[in-house]
């Protein structure tokens, strides 16, 4: 049988692949559940507590019925993790799969972080594992910063490889001289691809594309420790993959302040 999984895409929401089916892709502001739930009785809950916290027209249903195995009271425990405090989550993602329980995003301040990842805990019994990938939203003007250098502009590389174009390597020059002025912090890198192909190669992909970007800030005077990198592959769009401009959108490297 196979496992018990559920993600909810908290606020700008990513698609995941469900297991019976793929999803679509979300407007921003939209809530997007998907996973594979064993009978309809436990859908329906879920998505009414979800309509009840976020509003009907938020929540995108993507729920599969099919063939899993669940823990003890593992609807129950569900239920009580779709809480008031998950609406301070912003860029976020929650996923349950079995007893283990991971949540992303992006919180105002400390105090949240610690006490949304404790309320979590505390409604769960002993047996859960919870991983708390929250982080803490970046000043203000150091974000601005990245933003304003980058300036909506896309790093353009060779078509399916990780090899950066000269007009990409000019944008970094860019934002290596910001970086630069951002002593101690600490930059993510994130790859992300549009979906034409298969996920995985497109996850590894954007892999290679930040680990590159990495590189080349380094041989800038960008501290290869400060830059943290990760491939998103496609599942997180900013525009729909169904045109050729919505996938050149999503084909991007993102800079963010990390935690």
């Amino acid at each position: 049988m196979k496992s018990y999984a559920i993600f909810l895409l908290l606020a700008a929401a990513v698609p995941c692949r469900a297991q019976a089916q793929v999803p679509q892709t979300p407007m921003p502001g939209q809530i997007l559940v998907t996973g594979t739930l064993a009978d309809e009785a436990a859908k329906a809950a879920v998505l009414a507590r979800l309509r009840e916290l976020y509003g009907a027209e938020r929540v995108v249903d993507q729920i599969a019925i099919g063939n899993v195995a669940v823990p003890a009271n593992w609807n129950a425990y569900v239920h009580k993790l779709i809480a008031p405090n998950l609406k301070l989550i912003s860029r976020g993602q929650i996923t349950v799969d079995g007893n283990n329980v991971s949540v992303r995003g992006e919180v105002a301040n400390e105090a949240q972080r610690q006490q949304i990842a404790s309320d979590i805990a505390t409604s769960l019994n002993p047996t859960y594992i919870v991983n708390n990938g929250l982080r803490v939203k970046a000043a203000e003007a150091e974000q601005g910063l990245l933003d304003a250098a980058l300036d909506k502009r896309i790093i353009e590389f060779d078509s399916g490889k990780a090899t950066i174009t000269s007009a990409g390597l000019a944008i970094l020059d860019e934002m290596a001289a910001v970086m630069l002025k951002l002593r101690g912090r600490k930059v993510e890198v994130i790859g992300h691809t549009d979906d034409t192909g298969l996920r995985a190669s497109n996850v590894a992909l954007s892999q290679a594309r930040a680990e590159a970007v990495r590189a080349y800030l380094a041989s800038k005077g960008v501290a290869a420790d400060s830059v943290l990198v990760s491939g998103q592959g496609p599942d997180r769009p900013v525009a729909s993959n169904a045109t050729a401009d919505g996938r050149a959108r999503n084909r991007r490297i993102e800079f963010r302040i990390a935690q």
